[in-house]
């Protein structure tokens, strides 16, 4: 299956957000009632204005079946680098288990290195074991403790 990947557009934030919403964790955070909730449309020119920030859709054939968020922070440490953050990675409940998320994260690496990225991170919920799995057999290491405080 070859995929492509883009920009997210308006048009397709509805369908971002089912897909954020399709498992055990979004189904209790994520709100897909229809009109969509404002505060994604908010979210979503927040995020596409910032040059350090992009949401990306991955299609198949022209259909959508993922999508990821992509921040790239400068630091001062590791002698100034660049990091990119990784955030929403969501494959399509019909594609799943097909070796997309492979695919997926061997193109954001490719990518992340045309950007200069030293160190790409992530975080995934400890209630998603499978994800967790997934990332260690990419060769993502569990170096640090992370911490969320909900304001």
């Amino acid at each position: 299956m070859e995929l492509k990947y883009r920009e997210a557009t308006e048009e397709d934030l509805q369908f971002m957000v089912d897909m954020l919403a399709d498992d055990e964790l979004g189904s209790q955070r994520e709100d897909v009632s229809i009109p969509l909730n404002p505060s994604y449309l908010c979210a979503f020119q927040n995020i596409t204005s910032d040059a350090n920030n992009e949401l990306r859709i991955v299609e198949i054939d022209n259909e959508i079946i993922g999508m990821l968020q992509l921040t790239f922070i400068p630091y001062l440490t590791h002698l100034g680098s660049w990091r990119c953050l990784v955030e929403g990675v969501r494959i399509h409940k019909n594609y799943r288990s097909q070796g997309i998320g492979t695919q997926i994260f061997e193109w954001l690496i490719e990518y992340a290195k045309t950007k200069n990225v030293d160190i790409l991170q992530l975080t995934s919920d400890k209630k998603r074991p499978n994800a967790l799995k997934f990332y260690l057999g990419l060769g993502f290491e569990m170096t640090h403790e992370g911490f969320k405080l909900k304001l």
